[in-house]
């Protein structure tokens, strides 16, 4: 029943307040008037959360992390190299697990297997932390009676991406820091250091080159009109948040980062890596090369090249081998595609992908490099031509002025 606090006047006149359960707030007053009281204030009280409430916030608001996937990935397969029973074993990873959403889904997978569920079923029922390259590994490992090897496998993936992604977000990092910096700066100087130097300069009575109007414009645009800038950016950025989580966002996205300088080899490069390494494993593990196609498909991290493989079924069902379709494909690179080929003529496939995610693995930290190398010499282009802008600016009417005194 909800509570209402309340002040209320007494019949001896004097104040008192407190709590009152009533069905409505109406109810609420006529049981004060019923005590002889005259209510001042009757309000609706905010319920607390509860415990379980807070618990389920707590769990939505802690993503499972790549090193805390990877580190219950290991205890998971160190027990059962122990041979603990899978019921002790979801029991002591529940307890032991500190994020919140993790040990929840731990609980839920130990009661669906308590019920009778495989552990595939147990782990696909959670797809935002446990990937479907991950439950078909573990499904490939339940079939094949191999689960501990196929972990092994699985771990490498992880730890192998994670080490990917933290080198990009590294490498990005300090490029960042400095536009979103310059940018600041510029802000600054068009609003606050321009206009004064503009004034002074009118009042002269001199004729303003051309970086000084450019400039006095962009001042007037964002002085006047700052309102439709600033509504216009957040209309693009939530227009953009919400078609790039489309399937056609995330492929125009992907086909576009592909065609830029430096950023587009890199991307091609690790997509490939990732392609030869994860469908080595699959072939390991003794995944079918269809579904092998659609797990791939589905966890290249690449919507362009995710898209080609999963058109290949076709192909492949008719039974055209693997490198042939390959060749048909547009990002696929000739060394991958003739690795492929003499992988299936020898019977040697999963050393040959792995060999050719050795190679790519390389290709990607040099295409890091160079990347880290251009981008030092690409900001500080972009930073004298910006303070080359402004000294103009600023700099040519001053040169005008004190040719005038003289």
């Amino acid at each position: 029943m909800p509570k209402f606090s309340y002040q209320a006047i007494t019949e001896t006149g004097a104040t008192t307040s407190g709590e009152i359960e009533a069905d409505s707030l109406e109810v609420a007053n006529n049981m004060l008037a019923s005590r002889g009281y005259i209510p001042t204030r009757v309000r609706a009280e905010q319920p607390a959360l509860s415990g379980l409430q807070m618990s389920k916030i707590r769990e939505q608001l802690s993503p499972v992390k790549a090193p805390e996937l990877i580190l219950f990935t290991k205890q998971f397969k160190t027990m059962i190299n122990a041979g603990v029973n899978m019921m002790n074993m979801l029991e002591i990873l529940e307890e032991q697990t500190e994020n919140p959403k993790l040990r929840a889904i731990l609980g839920k997978m130990h009661q669906d297997i308590k019920e009778g569920a495989s552990l595939y079923d147990a782990f696909s029922k959670h797809p935002k932390v446990f990937s479907p390259l991950y439950c078909s590994m573990i499904q490939a490992g339940e079939a094949s009676g191999a689960l501990p090897e196929v972990l092994d496998r699985l771990i490498y993936i992880i730890e192998h991406e994670h080490q990917v992604k933290s080198d990009i977000k590294s490498a990005m990092t300090y490029p960042l820091i400095v536009v979103v910096f310059l940018f600041a700066a510029f802000l600054v100087l068009i609003t606050q250091v321009i206009p004064k130097f503009v004034n002074i300069f009118n009042n002269a009575g001199l004729v303003l080159p051309l970086p000084t109007k450019i400039c006095l414009l962009i001042y007037s645009f964002l002085s006047n009109y700052w309102y439709l800038l600033l509504g216009g950016t957040v209309v693009v950025a939530v227009f953009l948040f919400y078609y790039l989580k489309t399937n056609q966002g995330k492929l125009v996205r992907d086909t576009v980062l592909m065609q830029v300088p430096l950023i587009g080899p890199l991307f091609v490069k690790s997509a490939i890596s990732r392609f030869a390494s994860i469908f080595s494993i699959l072939q390991a593990s003794g995944v079918d090369v269809l579904d092998s196609m659609d797990i791939l498909s589905g966890t290249i991290g690449n919507a362009a090249i995710g898209g080609e493989l999963h058109s290949l079924k076709e192909s492949l069902a008719e039974g055209r081998g693997i490198a042939g379709p390959l060749g048909q494909t547009k990002y696929f690179t000739p060394m991958l595609i003739n690795m492929v080929a003499i992988g299936e003529e020898s019977g040697n496939l999963e050393n040959m992908l792995r060999d050719v995610a050795e190679h790519y693995d390389t290709e990607v930290e040099y295409s890091m490099k160079k990347l880290s190398e251009a981008i030092g010499p690409i900001l500080t282009v972009g930073l004298a031509a910006v303070v080359g802008f402004f000294a103009l600016a600023i700099f040519l009417p001053m040169w005008d002025l004190t040719l005038m005194a003289k």
